[in-house]
């Protein structure tokens, strides 16, 4: 079933042990499976909280256009953030590359590099939740 769910896109499973209980707060009688995915999205920008890295602004191809897919956050160390910050500096530009405005205040790049991102399920509209970095994509 667990695979299943993730097949066709669901974040995950939740189950109980047949004769557990049903315990007000945690308890080891439940179990939850969560699905990893992962995708290639395109970094149209990265983010900073004062000088300090604060992620990527990730896009999704749709012919043409490019779609926000969402901000990813997690799975960057000292040293990676460092090293994608210097990549990114040479290819800031004063627009936003999205099809569509979006609400964030990001730090727009031109398209030239790809992000594996892995994540638990997309919103209705694209975005990726629980993303976490998993490295640039330099094969493609």
């Amino acid at each position: 079933m667990a695979r299943h769910a993730c097949k066709v896109g669901l974040e995950g499973v939740v189950s109980k042990v047949r004769e557990g209980k049903y315990p007000v707060g945690r308890s080891n009688d439940w179990v939850k499976k969560t699905c990893a995915q992962r995708e290639t999205l395109t970094i149209a920008g990265f983010a900073l909280d004062g000088s300090n890295w604060d992620g990527l602004y990730l896009g999704r191809r749709k012919g043409s256009d490019l779609i926000y897919a969402g901000k990813v956050d997690h799975g960057f160390d000292n040293d990676i953030a460092k090293d994608l910050q210097a990549r990114l500096k040479p290819l800031i530009r004063r627009t936003h590359p999205y099809s569509k405005r979006i609400a964030h205040r990001g730090i727009w790049v031109e398209l030239y590099l790809l992000a594996e991102i892995e994540y638990r399920a997309k919103s209705a509209e694209g975005k990726v939740r629980h993303p976490v970095f998993k490295g640039l994509r330099e094969d493609l």
